[in-house]
């Protein structure tokens, strides 16, 4: 999972990537506004934690823009702020941030609330048993696949691929998540098999196996724009 973190006070922001590093997640720091939402635009993180007073643009006008957006409308979002007040906390939980915490906080409490929005966001994206953009459809729950009507003949790892893949459109997905995703650990003896699943995968989607494209030196993202 990446976490992308948009804190202006360095030493919280350092502070927070360290405690969610050491629970197994990916993090990146920003600490302008105009520049957190144009990484959230480009990275398309799996969660945004957003304080709201910032430099450039408030967390607020960040998240306002991300809702607008339709690639990162279900981002989900946990503002970190030092504004306490309640129609601070109102105002970002009615705009439909997932949670929100305020400064001092317990490092604990707060990876606690990641792990939290993570599982919700999860589980909601496996409650969509079919999965489909155009006419490359996935039934999750009968393991089968289709394109244009006729069944795809994967195995049960590019099966795993493709769906994880087509739930997150345009969000890139490094090799240590697909690994895991696959083998349920990574490490690099299994780069090389993630490869060649992947190349295999895309042999058999025909028209489609451009969707699945490459972001060299990290990992692979399904590109919904880009079948021939």
């Amino acid at each position: 999972m990446h976490i992308l973190i948009v804190e202006d006070d360095e030493d919280i922001a350092e502070l927070v990537a360290f405690n969610l590093e050491r629970r197994g997640w990916r993090t990146t720091l920003v600490h302008h506004g105009i520049e957190g939402l144009e990484k959230i635009l480009s990275l398309r993180p799996d969660l945004v934690i957003l304080d709201i007073m910032l430099p450039g643009m408030d967390g607020l006008s960040i998240y306002r823009a991300m809702k607008a957006n339709p690639l990162t409308e279900n981002t989900p979002t946990l503002f970190l702020t030092a504004r306490a007040q309640l129609e601070d906390r109102l105002a970002g939980l009615q705009l439909g941030a997932d949670d929100y915490i305020t400064k001092p906080f317990s490092p604990k409490e707060l990876v606690l609330r990641v792990q939290n929005i993570l599982s919700r966001a999860n589980a909601g994206a496996a409650a969509c048993l079919v999965v489909r953009h155009k006419g490359l459809v996935l039934d999750k729950n009968m393991l089968r696949a289709a394109a244009d009507g006729e069944p795809l003949d994967l195995t049960t790892a590019e099966f795993k691929l493709l769906a994880y893949l087509m739930e997150r459109p345009g969000k890139v997905q490094d090799r240590y998540e697909l690994q895991n995703v696959l083998f349920g650990y990574a490490d690099t003896t299994q780069s090389r098999t993630l490869d060649t699943h992947i190349k295999r995968l895309r042999q058999k989607l025909g028209a489609y196996a451009a969707c699945i494209a490459t972001e060299r030196g990290v990992g692979y993202y399904f590109s919904p724009s880009n079948e021939s």
